[in-house]
């Protein structure tokens, strides 16, 4: 609920996050406008509010500037903003970024925030659980690291990655298999045609290119069909994150550029071995 000298609801939900002091700089937040809690502060506890960018925006203030000092009101608690933090990720990036508002509390809390090097890991946890021990004697000692949360949050695309890889390289293999088959079928094919075209003077790179030319242009044709239904299924994929970097038409030319090489590379070897052959072999029974 707004406040001030009119009101009006708010008709959308607002997350919200009851804080103390140093939560925003345990978490490294940045501010847009205003100013974090303060001890200093004695209203502070029972009426100041800090949203993030998005509830700013969702609420209709042109700017975190504009929304300092704008009375507000959560619930029972009255009072004014007195900051804004910038939009951080909280949730999956399937998820946009929620409204937020923080405020201070010292009831219904049920857990604490520690920034700890990453040095010298379970030394630290067994300080914090003998603290904890000495703090809370009869409370068990249970946690858990924010980025293995952000971890799970993203593992079932990590999962997907894995599985594409492994059928991406299985399909490869499969493809240079074959290529390797036809370009040693072409050659052995051919064998007198590069023979004559030997002895009347073509030179190693011109009958290399002669064999990869024939190859080049399926596999062109292939990237040409493979582009669009690529495209296409990526997009799709694409739009299940509210968050997401667009695809650069770069990336499908790099990717035909790596096929086209890996394809060289295959059918290269026939191809060399062929124009390296001796042209009396081929003709001798001509």
């Amino acid at each position: 609920m707004l406040s001030g000298e009119t009101s009006r609801p708010i008709t959308f939900r607002i997350a919200q996050l009851r804080v103390d002091h140093d939560y925003i700089a345990t978490f490294k937040m940045e501010l847009a406008a205003g100013r974090n809690f303060s001890r200093e502060m004695g209203t502070d506890f029972a009426q100041a509010f800090i949203l993030n960018e998005t509830a700013v925006k969702r609420i209709g203030w042109e700017s975190p500037e504009e929304a300092i000092g704008q009375g507000f009101g959560y619930g029972r608690r009255k009072g004014q903003i007195i900051g804004v933090v910038k939009d951080f990720h909280f949730e999956s990036l399937h998820q946009e970024i929620s409204p937020i508002v923080m405020f201070l509390s010292s009831t219904d809390l049920n857990q604490i925030s520690v920034r700890i090097s990453p040095k010298d890991i379970p030394q630290t946890m067994a300080f914090l659980k003998k603290i904890w021990a000495e703090l809370r004697p009869g409370y068990p000692f249970s946690y858990y690291f924010v980025d293995e949360n952000f971890d799970q949050l993203y593992r079932s695309e990590e999962n997907l990655q894995k599985i594409f890889s492994y059928f991406a390289f299985l399909s490869i293999f499969i493809g240079c298999l074959g290529l390797f088959g036809l370009a040693s079928y072409s050659a052995e094919r051919r064998k007198k045609e590069i023979g004559i075209r030997k002895v009347l003077g073509a030179s190693t790179p011109g009958i290399v290119s002669l064999l990869s030319r024939e190859f080049t242009k399926w596999v062109l044709l292939a990237n040409v069909i493979a582009w669009p239904v690529a495209y296409l299924i990526m997009s799709r994929w694409l739009q299940n994150f509210a968050y997401r970097s667009g695809m650069s038409i770069g990336l499908f030319f790099l990717a035909g550029g790596i096929a086209l090489m890996i394809a060289f590379l295959t059918i290269s070897y026939q191809a060399i071995r062929a124009s390296m052959a001796d042209p009396v072999d081929a003709l001798k029974y001509e």
